[in-house]
């Protein structure tokens, strides 16, 4: 006798899960859920292999509000997610993400700057001067401005956020099973049952495609299609001797970005010259093999340029893991997939998929249950814009 589900979820990591404990915390549910996760260590999932941080300095309100409501969910992720009294802690550091720019950039970011603000997020201004005052151990002489998060935005433990979800969804009811969807079944407008790799059918009322880097092919055998490919982003660890006193995420006009994490740093870059480069689109998109010459070549003398405390260094271990970057606008796809009706895409993160998980879950479990949108209209990162290819401008990408 075949398994019946009201709701399949493909994909078990922290937007998976996020998604599987709104459906069940919403009073208005009923029905079975299923997470499948293929990876149940969770080893190669972006969830565990991402610097795990949040911003709101964003370019487009949606994602700003997105942030803003993830950031509230983090500073209250012990009381939300408790289990049996046990409240989990995720580290969360509100050291805020710096946005540095030359005069070439200067006038987009305080453009962004004051959408971000006006937006309800605690982002100040400074000039040239104030940013030399404020952090002195950071070279200006080339920079116009920069931008900080004065709270709101900065890092926590991913893996923590990952298993905590997981453990308050199962809690909920959600039942976690290892395995892979690698088909599904269509009548008309409708999915009515998914295939796992071992065989096994499983029906369902609604499917999520929280894939990751699997998504586009999952959406593939739905007829949809989305412009999602998996690319290797590296993270490398660095000791510094000289003390970098109140440091925050850091972004350099390069692109090249840096942050505290324990006694020393993390660091890196968007690898190769753009999104469309061949080189970068893996077809083992979980591989964690590092090209150590690419610290040493695009992101150490960056570094040195801008801290010159970090002309001395000393590396630590690195390691890569997968974007599922979306190629028309490096923001989500998220909602309904066209005319399949009870398919939603959770897709195409590329890289804010830990911090965005807390609204989108939300979002996808008010749409399954509700079919809309109550508290935060997620409509611009609906699939109709991948439809028309109407690109959702996002200036604020790294």
């Amino acid at each position: 006798m075949n398994e019946s589900f009201d709701v399949v979820i493909a994909g078990g990591a922290a937007m998976g899960s996020s998604v599987a404990y709104h459906l069940l915390a919403d009073p208005g549910f009923r029905g079975k859920v299923l997470v499948i996760e293929k990876d149940p260590t969770y080893q190669r999932s972006a969830s565990a292999l991402s610097a795990a941080s949040i911003r709101q300095q964003f370019s487009s309100p949606v994602n700003i509000r997105i942030s803003l409501y993830g950031i509230r969910f983090l500073r209250e992720i012990g009381e939300r997610l408790a289990v049996d009294g046990e409240r989990p802690d995720i580290g969360l550091k509100e050291g805020g993400y710096l946005y540095l720019a030359t005069g070439a950039g200067a006038a987009v970011l305080k453009e962004n700057q004051e959408l971000q603000v006006r937006e309800g997020a605690d982002i100040r201004f400074f000039s040239h001067r104030s940013l030399a005052d404020r952090f002195p151990w950071l070279r200006t002489d080339d920079l116009a401005c920069g931008t900080w998060g004065r709270s709101g935005e900065g890092w926590f433990d991913g893996w923590g956020l990952l298993q905590a979800f997981r453990r308050k969804a199962r809690a909920l009811g959600a039942e976690y099973r290892a395995g892979e969807v690698v088909d599904v079944e269509r009548q008309g407008s409708r999915i009515v049952a998914v295939r796992l790799a071992d065989g096994e059918r499983i029906a369902c009322g609604a499917l999520v495609n929280c894939a990751g880097a699997g998504g586009r092919a999952l959406a593939a055998k739905a007829g949809v299609v989305i412009p999602v490919v998996a690319k290797r982003r590296y993270v490398f660890s660095f000791a510094c001797r000289e003390p970098i006193e109140n440091c925050p995420l850091v972004i350099d006009p390069t692109g090249v970005w840096f942050r505290p994490e324990g006694e020393g740093f993390i660091g890196s870059a968007s690898p190769g010259p753009g999104d469309e480069d061949p080189d970068w689109r893996d077809e083992d998109p979980t591989t964690q093999e590092v090209d150590l010459t690419f610290f040493e070549e695009r992101v150490w003398p960056v570094l040195a340029h801008r801290v010159p405390a970090f002309e001395a260094i000393r590396p630590g271990r690195a390691w890569a893991g997968p974007y599922d970057m979306c190629l028309l606008d490096h923001n989500a796809i998220v909602g309904p997939a066209g005319e399949v009706t009870n398919f939603y895409l959770c897709n195409g993160f590329s890289g804010h998929g830990l911090q965005q998980s807390p609204a989108i879950g939300r979002g996808v479990a008010e749409l399954i249950v509700h079919g809309a949108y109550r508290t935060l209209d997620l409509t611009d990162l609906g699939y109709e814009r991948v439809v028309a290819n109407r690109p959702l401008l996002e200036r604020n990408v790294i």
